[in-house]
């Protein structure tokens, strides 16, 4: 059951762009998961850039470091 949650600054995406974001994601996931598309959920969540920080950077990024298989070539 692989759910994406992504978390970004602000886009200004219609509707027909988040469903295309979804369905590329999803075979991603599929194909590396080997799993069945009514298993994977994804979330888009946008995080204005000046609260980045409190809530994304130091609950998720920062303090797993080392657990992110991608890390940002960034820090805070």
């Amino acid at each position: 059951m692989p759910h994406i949650d992504i978390k970004c600054f602000p886009r200004d995406l219609n509707d027909e762009q988040k469903a295309a974001l979804a369905e590329d994601i999803a075979q991603v996931i599929i194909r590396h998961f080997d799993s069945k598309d009514s298993s994977v959920s994804v979330a888009l969540n946008q995080v204005q850039p000046e609260d980045w920080k409190a809530q994304v950077w130091d609950t998720e990024i920062g303090p797993k470091m080392d657990e992110l298989i991608k890390k940002p070539g960034y820090s805070m």
